[in-house]
């Protein structure tokens, strides 16, 4: 799909819509090939929809589509090629929310944060307007720049985006602070979430004391270091709860916390709620975890 144009045209393009799929995802990757066509003046691109029994599948807003190619997945349809075996032996990405489940399901599988990725005749993307920007890619590519730049400006689109862009919005946006010590020491958290640092090393590595750490934190975020570092790492427990089927204590140890107990313990005084109880599980006094050790969560 993403080599020179096809000798035939309309190239066409099937999409395999699996129940509850994005559908942002889907529209920035149809529209771009409709509005290609329009553009060109001639039919460049052709598409069916194709569900794993023919039915209408119904996206994750609720909106039911109709059903009636080349191997792909946007957004979590990574999940899908992979359990198939179709991504053993190739580089793929996923949405950056999907990225700590998807190695902990798939460790054997080479997965990257880029905004999309391309390897031999597998391609996948990370989802939501990203599907925009490997289309746009894809269209300047087989049929030139120009035609791709009109689409873009037909979508307002400032700025066609390669693979190697980010997928999150910078940290300093995404926290609306821009001291570069105290993102630099958020940084150091958000890369060792499964073995904590401590409060020292992390001043250290950003040239700081304790105590200016400290006041940084409680400044700009209106918490301690510690309690940022136990929030960032009970978010991740939560998307590994919900997306992978790790038990409760290889998510702590995933996670940071040396016990189920105490994982158990910060989780249901930040969401209000038990890990079980997060699965939709029924809450029971004792866990056999780790090993058979008993332990109350």
């Amino acid at each position: 799909m993403f080599g020179a144009a096809s000798s035939e045209l309309p190239q066409r393009i099937g999409f395999v819509l699996i129940p509850n799929f994005s559908m942002i995802a889907f529209t920035s990757a149809v529209e771009p090939l409709r509005l290609a066509n329009r553009a060109a003046g001639r039919q460049l691109y052709s598409w069916r929809l194709f569900s794993s029994d023919g039915k209408p599948v119904a996206a994750s807003n609720g909106i039911v589509l109709q059903t009636e190619a080349d191997i792909g997945a946007l957004c979590t349809g990574s999940h899908v090629l992979a359990r198939a075996g179709l991504l053993d032996g190739h580089r793929c990405t996923i949405h950056w929310e999907n990225i700590a489940a998807f190695t902990e399901d798939f460790p054997d599988i080479e997965v990257t944060s880029e905004l999309f990725e391309v390897d031999r005749n597998r391609f996948t993307c990370s989802g939501g307007t990203a599907a925009l920007d490997m289309m746009l890619n894809m269209i300047a590519l087989q049929h030139g720049h120009e035609l791709a730049t009109a689409v873009s400006e037909q979508f307002m689109h400032e700025r066609i985006r390669d693979r190697h862009d980010h997928q999150r919005m910078a940290l300093p946006a995404r926290l609306g602070v821009r001291h570069p010590k105290l993102i630099r020491v958020i940084r150091q958290m958000e890369a060792n979430l499964e073995e904590p640092l401590d409060r020292g090393q992390l001043a250290a590595a950003a040239g700081l004391s304790t105590r200016q750490l400290e006041r940084l934190f409680r400044k700009y975020l209106n918490r301690s270091p510690a309690r940022y570092y136990v929030e960032l790492r009970l978010n991740r427990a939560r998307l590994l709860l919900l997306q992978t089927n790790m038990s409760v204590i290889d998510v702590a140890l995933a996670c940071g916390f040396v016990s189920a107990s105490h994982f158990s313990k910060c989780y249901r005084d930040f969401f209000g709620k038990t890990p079980r109880r997060e699965r939709g599980l029924p809450q029971l006094p004792f866990a056999a975890e780790d090993g058979g050790i008993a332990r109350r969560i």
